[in-house]
């Protein structure tokens, strides 16, 4: 078992939200109530190494609604709860009908193992001879997903894991999505335009990305007061009792829920198959409207990325894999480099929050309290440093860093310092 990632990012984003309703109602929509009780209070710092298990045939419409568990990789480092926010999982279904080019998308639950959800998951109906894809985030650092074996679930590149991320099936969904847009059943959305006069950003702009983009997922889960979870739903929100919404620290999230609206934008949604057909986002249809729609320059996943290092170097086959599970081309060694992806990142990444400094400063951000310039800012500034941007020696991998030239190097640390007044002023 590898060891487990050092944190890297800003994480977790959880939102707090209450709704607090009648005891009385739980039973008659069927969630289960039980007696109050205070869960352990977790460790000073949380085992941020989990496992999960998920079903034999996690792309069947059972499998995708049998609750999938989580549990400590390592009990000897402390339990794994997904109530608590730096342990979390997610997954996250996105649905193709073939023969319609239709999408829709599904949340399946996750919860503690041995325990029973807070209310039953939906069972989705699924049209005959879906293409289902399957995606995970995950909170803290490293997850192992085990089971699927009807899945072709990637976990990483042998017993060199991505961290936070995995996926089912994730291939041949794009690749039949793909054929659907070629044959013209499938129109992806363009981006449109924001209130700044350009494109709408996409998962694939440098002024959203970071040091490992394309990560993690837009569901969201609910836990009761005991630890217990269930989809987020309408239903179960109403009817709940007193609930906390989970969130996973997504790049998809962050795009869709906080830089779109605050730059007039819209995201990419298709109809939600936990809950009634409500629109809702996905980490697969970022992806899809991302490589239809995004200009250059556009950020794809760098040979540096550390959820694609073995042994904390590059490794072309491990970003390859990671790339397929996003609908990314594989790299091409001629052009791809850790290099070149902090260029722009200083440049475009840096050009574009400058520009849109006036509409992102006072919108919210995933953090509590924090705008959403600053969160912005901050992300970039730790990207540039993290991948060895400004010097090798600042990376948490040195011997996967960017090695940039001296004027490279000069130049990323003014964009460093560029930022940091961009947030302060």
């Amino acid at each position: 078992m590898p060891a487990a990632r050092p944190r890297h990012r800003q994480r977790p984003w959880k939102l707090k939200v209450t709704v607090a309703v009648a005891a009385a109602s739980l039973g008659a929509v069927g969630i289960a109530v039980a007696a109050p009780r205070t869960p352990a209070p977790p460790p000073a710092a949380p085992n941020s190494s989990c496992t999960l298990k998920v079903p034999e045939d996690p792309l069947s419409a059972g499998g995708l609604a049998t609750p999938y568990q989580l549990s400590a990789t390592d009990p000897r480092q402390g339990a794994c709860h997904e109530s608590v926010d730096a342990q979390g999982a997610f997954a996250e279904a996105t649905v193709l009908d073939p023969a319609t080019g239709k999408l829709s998308v599904y949340h399946p639950l996750v919860v503690d193992a041995g325990t029973a959800p807070a209310a039953p998951p939906v069972v989705p109906a699924l049209p005959r001879g879906a293409v289902v894809g399957l995606w995970f985030g995950f909170n803290g650092d490293t997850l192992t997903v085990t089971g699927g074996r009807r899945g072709h679930c990637v976990n990483g590149l042998g017993g060199s894991l991505f961290g936070q991320v995995a996926f089912c099936g994730a291939q041949a969904f794009f690749d039949a999505a793909n054929k659907a847009v070629q044959a013209g059943k499938l129109r992806i959305p363009p981006l449109g335009r924001a209130k700044d006069g350009r494109p709408c950003p996409s998962v694939r702009d440098f002024s959203l990305v970071d040091q490992d983009q394309s990560d993690n997922v837009t569901t969201t889960y609910l836990a009761t007061r005991d630890g217990r979870t269930a989809q987020a739903t309408a239903a179960n929100s109403r009817r709940g009792g007193k609930v906390t919404t989970l969130a996973n620290g997504s790049d998809n999230r962050l795009l869709d829920a906080f830089v779109d609206p605050a730059l007039g934008c819209t995201p990419f949604t298709a109809p939600d198959l936990t809950d009634g057909g409500r629109p809702t986002t996905s980490l697969a249809l970022n992806e899809l409207q991302a490589a239809a729609g995004q200009r250059n320059p556009v950020a794809l996943v760098p040979p540096g990325d550390p959820m694609t290092l073995v042994d904390g170097k590059p490794s072309p086959a491990k970003t390859n894999l990671y790339r397929a599970g996003v609908d990314q081309p594989a790299l091409d060694r001629r052009s791809a480099s850790t290099r070149a992806y902090c260029r722009s990142l200083r440049t475009a990444g840096l050009d574009r929050l400058t520009s849109d400094r006036r509409l992102l400063r006072a919108a919210p951000s995933p953090d509590d309290g924090v705008g959403l310039l600053k969160f912005l800012t901050d992300r970039l500034q730790g990207s540039l440093q993290q991948l060895g941007c400004t010097h090798p020696a600042a990376s948490r991998h040195p011997a996967a860093a960017a090695e940039p030239d001296p004027a490279d190097q000069a130049a990323a640390s003014d964009a460093v310092r560029t930022l940091e007044t961009l947030k302060n002023g």
